[in-house]
């Protein structure tokens, strides 16, 4: 049975190797914290929840989310009803659940720091507890910042994202997302368990830290969030370019990428769980097939296309002005006239909709004035029959 070392117990971690123990390898999965409260909201759209029903259907804290709140740069606001809830957990809770899982399958987990590789040799090496081990195959899956990046590149500051904010001991039952003006990210507050998560995303090339921290003391006064008792939390996630998707090699002949290594992450709307856990479950069934080299193609059919095209369009999303006024109050107004928009919008945050179809849907039933906005902000073309077939259905 080959043997296979996983750096990194994060979600993609530990659903790679669930797969890979269930297919009979004798897996090791290695990392520094092991269940350990990562700084992020922690939401489980319904893909991911379609995709793992053990995320929904067990005893462990979560909570479930059916309002989401969208304010523009400006104030303006308007309540997304989810059809389809989002859950969401504790990234300690839910890191502690899927590392369970791993073990129960016949991982061996060990909470030790991974300082070096070598994947020179047929057999990689790792340097652990400063000593050097050996494998047959090497699954990366440490994050965004680790220096572990055989035969391709780190990334660079275009390619990442700074997060800041507050762990609140406070309960609130919908999420809340809050656009900025000329800002590439947003403002989040997630509701956990027993405490609120309220936090800022920002490109590492286009803020700094301090205007981050700024823009979210603006955003806690207005809401009234005390950060009395909160804590305080910062990371770097990556912000893929169309380039860092398409062009950035994720396996070799003894290694691979998954998670946030990959870039997995949707640059728009900065979802990551899903991409995580869906491909390390992708990467533990082509090591389980013998084959590794289909990891790439089998990603790109699942969902890399659609994240590609999603950093086509993040900077004109965040940015963008349509008729004088930022694109994203244009669509705060919009969703406050229109149900069949709001719809569409609840979609795209449960994950039941994506990118690339979603042309089609708009100009299929859409009114044609909400058409052309959304489609000059997603450079899309108008199809020959748009008038006739969109021009029935009109905002409220």
């Amino acid at each position: 049975m080959a043997e296979i070392a996983i750096v990194g117990g994060g979600p993609s971690g530990s659903l790679c190797g669930e797969q890979l123990a269930r297919a009979g390898h004798q897996v090791l999965i290695l990392d520094e914290h092991l269940a350990w409260e990562k700084p992020c909201g922690g939401g489980l759209t319904h893909k991911a929840l379609e995709a793992y029903p053990f995320l929904r259907e067990n005893a462990h804290p979560k909570k479930v989310v059916r309002d989401v709140e969208l304010i523009s740069s400006d104030g303006q606001r308007v309540l997304l009803q989810m059809s389809h809830p989002i859950v969401v957990y504790s990234r300690a809770v839910l890191n502690g659940l899927l590392l369970d899982r791993a073990a129960h399958s016949g991982c061996r987990v060990l909470q030790s720091h991974v300082t070096a590789i070598d994947t020179d040799s047929r057999r990689p090496r790792y340097c652990a507890g400063g000593q050097w081990h050996s494998a047959d195959f090497l699954v990366l899956a440490a994050g965004a910042r680790n220096s572990l990046f055989p035969e391709t590149r780190p990334f660079e500051p275009a390619e990442l994202e700074m997060t800041q904010g507050y762990f609140v001991p406070v309960s609130r039952d919908g999420i809340q997302i809050k656009f900025l003006p000329q800002f590439e990210g947003y403002i989040w507050s997630f509701p956990r368990n027993d405490h609120l998560s309220v936090g800022i995303c920002g490109n590492m090339a286009a803020h700094t830290s301090n205007e981050l921290r700024l823009h979210l003391h603006e955003f806690l006064g207005r809401e009234k969030i005390s950060t009395e008792g909160a804590r305080f939390y910062s990371h770097v996630l990556p912000s893929p370019q169309e380039r860092t998707l398409s062009q950035r090699p994720v396996v070799g002949r003894n290694w691979a990428l998954i998670g946030d290594a990959a870039a997995w992450v949707d640059p728009l709307t900065g979802e990551g769980l899903f991409y995580a856990m869906r491909s390390g479950e992708l990467l533990g069934s082509s090591l389980a097939e013998g084959a590794p080299e289909k990891y790439p193609a089998r990603v790109k059919a699942a969902f890399s296309a659609d994240l590609e095209f999603a950093s086509r369009i993040v900077r004109r999303f965040y940015r963008g002005t349509f008729l004088g006024v930022a694109v994203t109050t244009h669509l705060v107004q919009l969703m406050r006239r229109s149900s069949v928009l709001r719809q569409l919008m609840s979609d795209l945050f449960s994950g039941t909709q994506d990118y690339r179809s979603l042309k089609r849907r708009l100009w299929g039933h859409l009114g044609i004035s909400v058409s052309e906005f959304i489609s000059n902000v997603l450079n899309l073309e108008q199809p020959a029959s748009a008038v006739t077939c969109a021009g029935s259905d009109t905002a409220d």
